[in-house]
């Protein structure tokens, strides 16, 4: 009896294994908005931690891809290199660089918000390049319609309405100080970026499935794309940060926050995202975002004793966060 009882959950576990690991994946993205956060506030350049971030991550990954996949990893030609280049481009260096900049000229909240609209970008182009099936007789089909519709509805919402603040009958456990420079916003330079950065995410996404056809190792694309993107990454912020001082990092949550980032993100999770495309496809990775940011309302609400609202507006900032903006202390928003 107990045999077959573990048998069966078994069975369960192997069935949703991929949902499993991208709960997992959101989690390790949850905690990773808090560290940055500290990181941030307390000096480190967005720019340089990109780039510190991924070759830590492909350092890590590397001696796994080597031995593991050695007999199932293909050659690695001139045009497949080409496509792992722009792969690189679209998802690393790119889209986080284009990320970071955005929250200097918007709204925390606004850009958090508007990543969730990557899981609809994704699955418009999906079906666009006929990587996903969509039957509008069908049921499945118009439940993914009206998912769509239903989540840039909620991006909408998040985006331009504030309700009623939630009060807080606790208070903060840990305190994350922010910095003391002001913050410049451009809504419009801010905006471009954050569309931007939202649709060369969601092509990343739909290029993976294609690479992973071609190059079907997901530890050694994993490490490719740490490497590149991280190389791609250092030229970027050389070109922006002239500060020798900028590069070096200490022993403390700089260096914590670098280590998680590439050991799990960019390590781990890219790995697990990769996993779950080949075997469920683009769309379904996406569709695990908004589980983030439902994480991190509450943790922050609870935890960090932020202000949580029913919906969220667009804020004017009056000064009092860090140069580099970070994911906003001050507002949350839940739906």
């Amino acid at each position: 009896m107990a045999i077959e009882k573990a048998s069966r959950f078994m069975a369960i576990c192997k069935k949703f294994k991929p949902h499993l690991l991208m709960v997992l994946a959101q989690i390790g993205y949850t905690f990773l908005y808090f560290i940055t956060e500290a990181s941030f506030n307390h000096g480190l350049n967005p720019h340089v931690y990109v780039t510190y971030r991924h070759l830590v991550g492909g350092v890590v990954v590397l001696p796994f891809a080597y031995f593991l996949e050695r007999k199932v990893r293909p050659k690695l030609t001139l045009a497949l290199f080409l496509e792992i280049f722009v792969l690189s481009l679209l998802g690393v260096s790119l889209t986080l660089n284009m990320y970071f900049a955005s929250l200097r000229y918007t709204s925390p909240t606004f850009l958090s918000s508007m990543v969730n609209t990557i899981a609809s970008v994704t699955f418009v182009i999906a079906v666009i390049l006929r990587l996903e099936g969509l039957d509008l007789r069908s049921r499945r089909g118009m439940a993914k319609v009206l998912g769509t519709l239903v989540s840039l509805a909620g991006v909408m919402t998040m985006t331009l309405y504030k309700g009623s603040v939630i009060r807080n009958l606790s208070g903060a456990l840990i305190q994350i100080r922010g910095g003391g420079d002001a913050i410049h916003e451009n809504w419009l330079k801010g905006s471009i970026l954050t569309v931007a950065s939202c649709i060369t995410w969601s092509i990343w996404y739909i290029m993976q499935a294609v690479t992973l056809k071609r190059y079907p190792a997901q530890l050694s694309l994993t490490t490719w794309m740490s490497f590149v993107g991280g190389a791609q990454s250092a030229v970027f912020a050389v070109c922006v940060e002239h500060e020798p001082a900028k590069w070096i990092i200490g022993f403390n949550i700089d260096l914590w926050s670098i280590i998680y980032s590439g050991v799990v993100c960019s390590g781990l999770i890219i790995f697990i995202q990769l996993w779950c495309t080949e075997v469920k496809g683009p769309v379904f990775v996406t569709m695990f975002n908004p589980f983030s940011t439902i994480l991190v309302a509450f943790l922050a609400y609870f935890v960090l004793g932020e202000r949580l609202y029913m919906g969220r507006s667009m804020p004017s900032y009056n000064g009092a966060k860090s140069h580099y903006a970070t994911p906003s202390r001050e507002d949350h928003c839940i739906m």
